[in-house]
């Protein structure tokens, strides 16, 4: 029997995804933005567990999904640098650190009430204006908003 009272009792996963090193106070917005309340497999949701790079973070293990890329560009703009790996048969097959698009198309509302994407039916351009202020710029009408203000369509 294990003796090591700080080690995970959650199950592995056969095939699916797991979302880790997700910054602590954005696990339920990541939760919401992948909709996991109406997913039938298999989730595990970790909620402020240690972590040397972040102090806390969050972990979300789906059994049997693996995200489309838009999907992953959903998860980029609320929590840049998580980390997702891929599981197939009990092993990591790929990892990667998610990173925001330079070019966000469809997923984010303009804040600007006067913009043409708001007042026609039209899908959505921004360019990334500054990762590191975390502002992207409205291909239509300019308007430059911070990643923390979006409304996700």
């Amino acid at each position: 029997m294990n003796t090591n009272k700080e080690a995970l009792q959650v199950s592995a996963l056969c095939n699916g995804t797991v979302i880790d090193h997700i910054p602590a106070d954005k696990l339920f917005e990541v939760v919401n933005i992948l909709d996991i309340p109406s997913m039938t497999t298999n989730v595990t949701i970790g909620y402020n567990l240690k972590s040397r790079k972040l102090g806390t973070k969050g972990l979300i293990k789906v059994a049997d999904k693996f995200f489309t890329d838009e999907e992953v560009n959903r998860i980029s703009l609320v929590a840049p640098n998580v980390v997702l790996n891929t599981i197939r048969d009990y092993q990591v097959v790929e990892k990667r650190e998610v990173k925001m698009p330079e070019k966000i198309t469809g997923i984010v509302k303009c804040p600007n009430p006067k913009c043409v994407t708001n007042n026609e039916p039209m899908t959505t351009i921004f360019e990334v204006a500054s990762k590191e202020n975390g502002t992207i710029k409205c291909h239509y009408c300019e308007k430059e908003t911070s990643i923390e203000k979006i409304t996700l369509l």
